[in-house]
């Protein structure tokens, strides 16, 4: 038995961190009915074309749910909608500000007539203070965030090349999502749940907050090199046709000695006094980086590799998506699956925290629409109710 069998969410969402925090639940074995706009859908299904002639974002995060057509704002929709609702453990809404309350689905109003539910409203800002009704993308949380101040190069802020402030909403929704039925579990009420996409960005943003407290100068953009750690970053290795990049990175002194002895071959740099201490290598970056470049320039990454891992140092390759997709790793562990989808067969990934003989759902990326009929039947709405609906495009 999967971990949420048995449980039924009903969610109102759109782009990026409501449907990532259901379709984990889904993963879980929730059911997960995802009420969309009819004729046009979730607006992530036409971010792009590029995974077989689906939207790369709607198939990462909408596996493992059934797909309701249903014009929320019709006086129709309200009968289907609370019917589902009757039936359902969670509400998950991530529309326009206040939108959900005037369609009569705020907590305050549902809980009323469905004590159990629990009802977890996402949005760009929360539902009070100065800044509620503004618009909320991604980029713009990552940046009210102060996320691009300490990201790229001294010369240009860059953004999170994925959806992370979407992320990290999605992520904290999905665990108080989590912490709330098993709160419901002993009450036996539910309770609303609300995620603001600015706070969990916020939250992530700490240890830069706390470096710069009482107006201290904050952590540089260093591009892909730590702000305060070094060496802890990309290198070139070898030279002319045969440059790479290797990432590498040392946490603490007893590191920094066996790096020079093992790595640098350099062993009286380890008693260097502009290298004692992590300060100090900060202090004089920029000889440490002249030393370190002219080692490196005379080895090939493999013969790094291996100085780097025969003296336990930490490094990596900078992968790109197509070394992802054949990540050794990934492959070794049997993380692939197969999932269904209107456009066929897709890879797909295990959801992280499940072993290979564990059996998360992993069902089909639905079809716009495409489990209306059924849902309404369920709902016991007569072939005449349905009818109706369709006539008056309510579905």
């Amino acid at each position: 038995m999967r971990p949420l069998e048995g449980i039924t969410v009903v969610t109102l969402e759109h782009a990026i961190a409501a449907p990532f925090a259901t379709r984990q639940l889904a993963d879980l074995g929730a059911r997960v009915i995802k009420i969309e706009r009819p004729g046009s859908g979730d607006f992530a299904r036409g971010y792009d074309k590029r995974t077989r002639g689906m939207a790369s974002h709607f198939v990462w995060t909408n596996r493992s749910k059934e797909s309701l057509t249903l014009d929320v704002k019709h006086p129709l929709a309200n009968g289907v909608l609370h019917r589902l609702l009757a039936e359902a453990d969670v509400l998950v809404q991530n529309l326009a500000p206040g939108a959900a309350a005037r369609l009569g689905l705020s907590h305050d109003a549902l809980e009323k007539i469905h004590p159990r539910l629990i009802v977890c409203d996402i949005s760009g800002y929360g539902d009070d203070g100065p800044y509620t009704e503004k618009k909320a993308y991604d980029l713009l949380i990552q940046s009210e965030a102060g996320f691009l101040s300490i990201t790229g190069t001294p010369e240009v802020p860059c953004k999170a090349g994925n959806s992370a402030a979407d992320i990290a909403a999605g992520m904290y929704a999905y665990s108080s999502i989590l912490a709330a039925l098993i709160e419901r579990g002993k009450t036996g009420k539910g309770r609303r749940i609300e995620i603001s996409m600015l706070e969990a960005m916020a939250e992530w943003m700490s240890y830069p907050l706390y470096y710069s407290i009482d107006d201290q100068p904050p952590p540089g953009r260093t591009g892909a090199s730590h702000a305060t750690i070094y060496p802890y970053g990309p290198f070139k290795v070898g030279a002319g046709e045969t440059v790479s990049t290797v990432m590498l990175g040392l946490q603490n002194e007893r590191e920094w000695v066996v790096f020079c002895v093992q790595v640098l071959l350099r062993p009286e740099l380890a008693q260097d006094e502009r290298f004692a201490g992590n300060a100090q290598r900060q202090t004089h970056r920029d000889e440490l980086a002249e030393i370190i470049e002219t080692v490196f320039s005379q080895l090939d990454a493999a013969i790094l590799v291996e100085r780097l891992d025969a003296a336990d140092i930490a490094n990596a390759r900078v992968n790109d998506m197509a070394a992802l997709w054949r990540h050794p790793q990934l492959a070794a562990r049997d993380r692939w699956r197969t999932i269904d989808s209107p456009v066929g067969a897709l890879p797909a990934l295990l959801p992280p925290g499940m072993s290979a003989s564990d059996d998360p759902r992993m069902d089909a990326v639905p079809a716009l629409g495409e489990h209306t009929q059924a849902i309404l039947a369920e709902l016991d709405l007569s072939d005449a109710d349905i009818r109706q609906l369709q006539t008056e495009g309510a579905i």
